[in-house]
């Protein structure tokens, strides 16, 4: 059987991937900060689809986390085919005012992380000539993100450099896909600080109904996957539409509903 390594496992879109993967009969290295989660998780999943569940806890903000997960499963001699670069948390508010060490954290998990778990688990795909690799960026990826102008850029980055290696791997059976969901009803907002804010106000996707979508992206080799007619016609226009205009509408969706400063 095939296994699938899984970051930010422990709630939101991480968790409804874990579930379709093991739908799917794929063995799961999950990984999170919350072991609670973890092992409440893996019980289920392993009683629901019979497969293999390997858990560990460790926080991606810490520098040495990535080696650490590459080399345990090196030592339990666990091939990963499926590598989703899941883990990732944004901030509300103007830079000016924010703190520097959560940004740091962000920039940590949302880029280097996500990067250098690629590169630790890319290498072993490419030599073995099969393999997928989706991260999870965001619509945020397509313009820039005024009062939460770190993880807009993260999520840019995080965008750029999937469809980088996506086109580095052409020609062999290895695919990386961004998955872009919109406004996801998740811990996002909690985590945030971004309930009230005008974005999070109107209908939101599921976070399984995005995980469902993001898997099938993934199978099929897709690069960029964006989740919802809005949110494509969206990423898709915005292309065009001069960026001061572009700056003027994503400060109103990310102010608290009813400021109007």
């Amino acid at each position: 059987m095939e296994t699938a390594l899984i970051t930010g496992a422990s709630s939101g879109i991480g968790l409804e991937l874990s579930k379709v993967f093991a739908r799917n009969k794929i063995n799961l290295v999950l990984v999170a900060r919350n072991e609670r989660m973890l092992i409440q998780l893996a019980e289920e999943l392993r009683i629901d689809f019979e497969i293999d569940v390997n858990l560990i806890v460790k926080d991606l903000n810490e520098k040495n986390s990535c080696e650490e997960i590459y080399n345990e499963l090196k030592q339990k001699r666990i091939e990963i085919n499926y590598l989703i670069n899941n883990a990732g948390f944004g901030d509300v508010g103007r830079l000016v005012s924010s703190k520097w060490i959560k940004q740091e954290k962000m920039i940590q998990v949302n880029i280097t992380s996500l990067t250098h778990l690629t590169r630790l688990f890319l290498p072993d795909m490419f030599r073995r000539d099969r393999g997928r690799i989706m991260n999870v960026a965001s619509t945020a990826a397509f313009q820039p993100g005024p009062l939460m102008s770190v993880y807009y850029a993260t999520k840019a980055y995080v965008l750029s450099f999937t469809e980088a290696i996506s086109d580095e791997v052409k020609g062999s059976k290895v695919t990386a896909t961004a998955l872009c969901p919109g406004p996801t009803l998740s811990n996002f907002q909690k985590s945030a600080s971004a309930e009230k804010i005008n974005l999070f106000q109107r209908n939101m996707h599921t976070s399984k109904e995005v995980a469902e979508f993001g898997f099938k992206a993934m199978m099929k080799g897709k690069r960029v996957a964006v989740y919802g007619l809005v949110n494509k016609t969206f990423a898709f226009f915005v292309k065009f539409v001069p960026r001061f205009i572009t700056l003027f509408i994503v400060r109103k969706l990310n102010e608290a509903k009813g400021n109007n400063n």
